[in-house]
């Protein structure tokens, strides 16, 4: 039986229904806002034998249909997810996952499929909310609801689930996940904002969620299956044995300063203590695993929970792993310049995290062209964030970038790109690649901040440089918490939340926060966003101290870019017959030209005389023909009434001869022949654009303004 709720959000109504659709689903729902149409359904399986963690698995995806278009390219049919996809199969995992019980290990799938958009209302948040009530109304274990919403600020004022066009005008682009009681996940973009009105942002969203989790509760209550009985298994016995006889000294081994000697004292542990009571010692009651005995899943779970309480309690304690107080930062190193023959480049380092950026400059022929579901366009600034394995002391297959490393590098580029020049200002399509090959705590910020230093290095004029900062949480409760500024990997491991803030002297540019617990409240987002400003006027400083600011002039391998502006109308003009005159340019300066249906012309060169060569040749061809501007032009013709000069590529105007000069002149070539150069300024153009030329008038302005020690203007 088909169960509906909705409410009104601004001009339009959301609503989630189920009943109708995917019935053989644990739970399913159509969510729907505007004309935009997203069908959310969850499933469940057995857990695997053995295994240790929650397989959650969240894929959204956008087939093009749903816009009535056709996929790109040869094939048509989608084929591996896009990027957006995969993001917003993130913002999916995100906000749900800490929401089922520790120890739950049954298979669970949330698939999110986009049936109808109306290119104005992005389907992204409508699939997070349609998450949440399909796990709600399903008989998983699910401690939901939890509502999603986006928020944009345009003209001043929030507006929740905003439309593409007001995105575009908007300063800020916020996602925000919570239940009634907290926020769960954010995930926001913003032009340099103060961090009190990023607050107040985050008060807006909460309110709006409370809305979206009231619609749940009511479907809930209509259309939700018993939840399933779900029995932890019982650990007590294991963890109260590997309590007593470990706990201490593993406190000891996670107090070891450096990472890989902290990770081997505490392995070398592990196995003496598996080693104990793997196999089952005898007449130890201990009978959850398959054979009657401890099982590795069995003595994995307990561990893990034994190496969490060590480090929660020695952080409350005051002793934090690598021994620093809650607020300081690890040692900080910047230098630029490490490699001779790219574009730019600089090392972030932040203790055991290390960041290599490179900078690639290129041309509107390098943009990434992206066919999406709701609009077609170009990217001039890309950010490419890799995490080999070698980097954290490890061997893993060596595969393409996945999930994680692609939510990073987003992550690091939408929070430097409001701080790129306006591209009428640096044209250049701009390539940065953060290599980390040092990892132990937020690679992402680090390549924030090396990524920023690249760039002033590479001489992109950035308007305030960028850094980024991690910081965690430890709590006990609601009112004991321990907020710790850049975290190590033990404290993101096992503490409670990963929050990222990056941003200028001036506010905040990029903000992610992810959690392991089910939400936190304003008190904690607003001391957070306080420590952590505190944080990154320091590490701006380091970063300032290695370059002060962005390069003057671009590196000499880059290739040059000059752009200007013609009249549209001359755009045939400045191609010719066949492309013939805009390839002749191109031919003798060995500069490319790009030019756009606004009269936007671009020329590029791998050395500033070729492109300053090419760009003369255009700006000569498609002048405007000036009455009153003295030229300096050559006789293409003579006639017996007066001679033809050309002032321009492929503009020539008649010097008649009695403009000759002062004096009577009985033939023309008495005073020029074909191929001279001749001084003449332009006296009329009539309604058919034919130029008169004077060379006497020319003379005498010129001769007037030698004696008055000036000199005439010169011709553009």
């Amino acid at each position: 039986m088909k169960q509906r709720v909705e409410r009104k959000f601004g001009e339009q109504m959301l609503a989630i229904e189920t009943g109708m659709l995917a019935k053989q689903a644990a739970g399913s729902v159509l969510v729907t806002f505007g004309e935009t149409v997203v069908l959310v359904a969850c499933a469940t399986g057995a857990p695997r034998p053995g295994i240790d963690f929650f397989p959650l698995t969240c894929d959204y995806r956008e087939r093009v249909a749903a816009a009535g278009k056709f996929p790109g390219g040869f094939l048509k049919r989608e084929g591996r997810p896009t990027l957006k996809e995969t993001l917003t199969s993130r913002l999916m995992d995100r906000p749900i996952r800490p929401l089922f019980p520790e120890g739950f290990f049954d298979e669970v799938q949330v698939q999110a499929n986009v049936l109808s958009s109306d290119r104005q209302n992005d389907p992204d948040v409508l699939a997070m909310n349609g998450a949440s009530a399909a796990l709600s109304i399903s008989p998983l274990p699910f401690q939901g609801p939890l509502g999603s919403v986006r928020l944009a600020q345009v003209n001043g004022q929030f507006v929740p689930f905003p439309t593409i066009d007001q995105l575009e005008e908007s300063d800020l682009d916020l996602v925000v996940s919570g239940s009634k009681d907290a926020i769960l996940m954010i995930e926001g973009f913003a032009r340099e904002m103060p961090e009190d009105r990023m607050l107040e942002a985050l008060e807006e969203a909460h309110r709006i969620i409370r809305v979206l989790c009231e619609m749940q509760d009511e479907l809930v209550s209509k259309a939700g299956k018993p939840k399933k009985d779900y029995v932890l298994a019982d650990y007590s016995a294991l963890t109260e044995h590997l309590t007593r006889d470990y706990l201490g000294e593993l406190k000891a081994a996670k107090a070891i300063t450096g990472k890989q000697e902290r990770g081997q004292a505490t392995k070398a542990l592990r196995e003496r203590a598996k080693a104990a009571v793997m196999p089952s010692e005898p007449g130890f009651d201990f009978k959850p695993g398959a054979a009657g005995g401890i099982s590795d899943a069995d003595f994995s779970h307990v561990w893990h929970a034994l190496e969490e309480r060590a480090v929660r309690e020695c952080i409350l304690d005051g002793k934090r792993p690598d021994g620093r107080d809650s607020t300081s930062l690890r040692p900080l190193h910047c230098e630029v310049d490490l490699l001779p023959r790219v574009h730019g480049s600089a090392l972030f380092q932040r203790g055991e995290t290390q960041s290599l950026v490179t900078i690639t400059l290129g041309t509107g022929k390098d943009e990434q062209r992206i066919d999406g579901l709701i609009d077609e366009y170009s990217k001039k600034f890309m950010l490419d964030y890799y995490f080999p394995s070698y980097s954290v002391g490890e061997v893993r297959p060596i595969r393409g970038p996945g999930r994680r490393e692609l939510g990073h590098g987003a992550l690091a580029e939408r929070s430097v790109k409001p701080v790129l020049p306006d591209p009428d200002v640096f044209p250049y399509t701009i390539r940065v690649i953060s290599d980390i090959l040092e990892s132990n705590g937020s690679s992402s910020m680090a390549s924030v901040c090396a990524a920023t230093l690249g760039l002033m290095a590479a001489g992109v004029p950035i308007s305030h440089p960028v850094a980024g900062i991690s910081v965690g949480l430890v709590k006990r409760s609601e009112h004991d918490w321990m907020l710790l500024t850049d975290i190590i990997g033990d404290e993101d491991h096992y503490g409670d939340m990963d929050f990222k803030i990056a941003g200028s002297q001036n506010g905040i540019t990029g903000i992610q926060l992810d959690l392991k617990i089910a939400g936190i409240s304003a008190a904690i987002i607003a001391a957070t966003l306080k420590q952590s400003r505190e944080a990154r006027l320091e590490i701006l400083r380091a970063m300032l101290s290695a370059i002060r600011r962005p390069r003057s002039e671009i590196s000499v391998w880059a290739p040059r870019l000059l752009r200007t502006r013609i009249n549209p109308e001359k755009i045939g003009l400045l191609i010719g017959p066949g492309g013939k005159t805009i390839r002749a340019i191109q031919e003798s300066t060995g500069a490319s030209i790009e030019v756009e249906d606004d009269g936007t012309v671009t020329v590029a060169s791998h050395d500033a005389e070729g492109a300053m060569a090419a760009m003369a040749q255009v700006e000569a061809l498609t002048a405007s023909i000036q009455i009153g501007r003295i030229y300096e032009g050559r006789v293409t013709s003579v006639k017996d009434f007066g001679a033809f000069v050309e002032l321009v590529p492929g503009k020539d105007g008649l010097c008649h001869i009695s403009e000759l000069s002062d004096e009577y002149v009985s033939s023309v070539g008495d005073v020029c022949r074909v191929g001279d150069v001749l001084r003449v300024k332009v006296i009329a153009v009539d309604d058919q654009d034919r130029v008169k030329l004077s060379r006497k008038a020319a003379m005498r302005e010129l001769a007037e303004a030698a004696s008055g020690g000036t000199e005439p203007a010169p011709a553009e």
